[in-house]
């Protein structure tokens, strides 16, 4: 998730183009990072020594890991460490950047470390953002400590980044009243527990997510795609009441429902949360324990 929200910190600061980024996240899709960009971003190594490693190399038959035993830089137990962690996305994606010769990685350390003070994001915040364990990022989000909203956000997000978008990424979470958009699709239920779970937004945005989910390139009507969506809310809620079945908490759902003109969801309180999803921006809404009325 980290590499999605420090690319759109870097768009809005006018350190890379939209262009650029998209080659950048092209190029992430096929690249692996190497062993000193992630021993750089894991503080297991500074950039001179991860240099200095690099331009051994070039004399030297041995692996990056072997040199930076041999000099003390890391031990056999990081090394193997830095060998599962080569296929993070975050770090691939600043192994792109720098490939790339768009910024430098001392640029990109003060950008993360400008991200992560502007956010007030702790060191264990950041840790999960570059994990790419979107379930995990929920809490940081999400300013609730209710467990029943913690848990129905990961469930959503956890089945979006599976089913939909594998780049999914969200921001801060809000409490609102009345919501309005262009398009909205809705459940609710009740049982154990009471709860409606909702999506609006733009109708593209709407479209683009209901094509990647469906994996139909022509979906052309509000309809076909808000069907999509409800189907979708349908899927996450059934996993959500499944998991509740362990623990003995009856949830029955409703038929799902959708409005495709400029709808309007008000309640005594609803959480919205921004999801950035297949390349479109879309409200995630949950209310527990009160009504969702849609006109």
């Amino acid at each position: 998730m980290l590499d999605r929200l420090i690319g759109a910190s870097l768009v809005e600061q006018g350190m890379i183009t939209k262009s650029q980024l998209v080659q950048v996240y092209k190029k992430q899709e096929s690249d692996r990072a190497k062993l000193g960009v992630i021993a750089v971003s894991e503080r297991m190594m500074t950039i001179a020594q991860a240099e200095q490693v690099n331009m051994l190399q070039a004399t030297m038959d041995k692996r990056f890991g072997d040199i930076a035993v041999e000099k003390g830089y890391l031990t056999e137990t990081q090394v193997q460490r830095l060998l599962g962690l080569q296929g993070n996305t975050y770090l691939t994606f600043l192994q792109s950047v720098v490939d790339m010769g768009i910024l430098t990685m001392e640029q990109l350390e003060k950008v993360e470390a400008d991200y992560q003070r502007a956010n007030g994001f702790t060191e264990t915040d950041m840790a999960v953002l570059k994990s790419g364990e979107v379930d995990k990022a929920v809490s940081i989000f999400l300013d609730n400590a209710d467990p029943v909203y913690n848990g129905m956000f990961a469930m959503g997000l956890k089945s979006m980044y599976r089913l939909v978008d594998s780049h999914i990424y969200v921001g801060r979470a809000y409490t609102a009243r009345v919501i309005n958009d262009e398009v909205l699709g809705y459940q609710k239920f009740h049982g154990d527990q009471q709860a409606a779970v909702a999506i609006s937004g733009k109708y593209e945005d709407v479209r683009k997510m209901a094509i990647a989910y469906t994996k139909e390139e022509f979906i052309e009507t509000k309809e076909d795609a808000l069907d999509a969506v409800c189907e979708l809310i349908n899927c996450i809620n059934g996993l959500y009441a499944s998991e509740q079945s362990r623990n003995d908490s009856k949830i029955e759902l409703e038929p799902p429902n959708f409005s495709v003109n400029f709808a309007q969801a008000t309640s005594d309180e609803m959480i919205v949360m921004p999801v950035y999803i297949a390349g479109g921006e879309i409200k995630y809404i949950i209310a527990v324990s009160k009504d969702i009325l849609v006109g």
